[in-house]
């Protein structure tokens, strides 16, 4: 219904308004007029409708903590490339993830040569690395793979937005990527 109240006004004259009032309500008309060109960008690039909605929501979040701080001229092709960018960041770490869910995939990735040892051992530093996650990323990351929690659950138990949620789960998964790689060579 907002859309066409609004459709009168271009994209630039949206933006003009943002960037002079600082108010969020022209830059949801905005975000709202390319919901959908998003999520085909996201499809496209990650071929699954619950993780391309999850992309357009950090797309949206994105947009709304940083556009201040740039000049945009042309707020389709900005959105797109941020759209872009966040799907193949979600792809490549997709091929190079630890994940908490699947511990013994890591093997897999790796070398399939792995003796139950190493697997142990990974898995020991997969439980020590969470701990040295900050409290909302460990929070979160354990209710989500460990206790297999959706992220509305998540939002009830924790009081977190379900943004927050996904992005400390988001955050928190590439941290304790980095935590156990890091323990990997000093091994």
């Amino acid at each position: 219904m907002s859309k066409d109240i609004y459709a009168h006004i271009s994209d630039q004259e949206l933006l003009e308004k943002f960037n002079r009032d600082h108010d969020n309500v022209w830059l949801g008309i905005l975000l709202q007029r390319y919901t959908l060109l998003l999520l085909g960008v996201c499809m496209k690039y990650l071929k699954d409708e619950e993780s391309a909605k999850d992309a357009v929501q950090q797309v949206f979040l994105k947009a709304i903590t940083e556009l201040h701080k740039y000049q945009v001229d042309y707020i389709k092709s900005w959105l797109y490339t941020i759209a872009r960018n966040h799907c193949l960041m979600q792809l490549r770490d997709k091929t190079h993830v630890v994940s908490v869910s699947d511990e013994m995939n890591i093997a897999e990735e790796t070398n399939t040569e792995w003796t139950a040892a190493e697997k142990e051992h990974t898995l020991n530093l997969m439980e020590i690395s969470i701990k040295e996650l900050n409290a909302p990323q460990q929070t979160c990351v354990t209710l989500f793979y460990l206790q297999k929690k959706s992220y509305q659950e998540i939002v009830e138990q924790t009081g977190f937005t379900l943004l927050q949620v996904k992005s400390y789960i988001q955050n928190g998964k590439r941290n304790l990527k980095l935590l156990v790689s890091e323990k990997m060579k000093q091994n």
